[in-house]
């Protein structure tokens, strides 16, 4: 038979849900069903307990003179500035905007460069330049 469930907001992996009387049915009467959540993968949240992650793809230029972007959460877009001389890897804090719950979770963005193909002479002229005028050499502290 099919039961309509109502999962509480904020309920993590793991946790116990009690429908009393909804179990077989024994000497004493009906007994209990318990249910355990489960959450199912998604493609651009991870959950680490109450806390969501997410991979945010930002352009080289964004990440380099910071820039204001719009990050999706659970309860809506929010508008999370990037700190100017940002690196990939840079972990920010979207405080309250995990789970629901007493606390609630935190988001994660994780910045992820994505840097645009030079698949045109004008993208081709673009990096040249930089690989000409900047002094950079990523491995340097290698």
């Amino acid at each position: 038979r099919r039961i309509e469930v109502r999962i509480p907001p904020g309920a993590r992996p793991g946790r116990r849900i009690r429908l009393p009387g909804q179990g077989a049915a024994g000497a004493g009467g009906r007994g209990d069903l318990y249910l355990e959540v489960q959450v199912a993968a998604h493609p651009r949240y991870r959950l680490e307990g109450a806390d969501v992650h997410l991979d945010l793809p930002v352009a080289p230029w964004e990440a380099a003179l910071g820039a204001k972007v719009t990050v999706p959460t659970l309860g809506g877009d929010v508008s999370l500035p990037i700190p100017a001389g940002s690196q990939g890897g840079r972990r920010l804090r979207l405080r309250g905007r995990g789970l629901p719950g007493d606390p609630p979770g935190d988001q994660y963005v994780t910045l992820r460069i994505v840097t645009p193909p030079a698949d045109t002479d004008a993208a081709r002229a673009v990096y040249e330049r930089m690989a000409r005028d900047l002094p950079f050499d990523p491995r340097a502290g290698w």
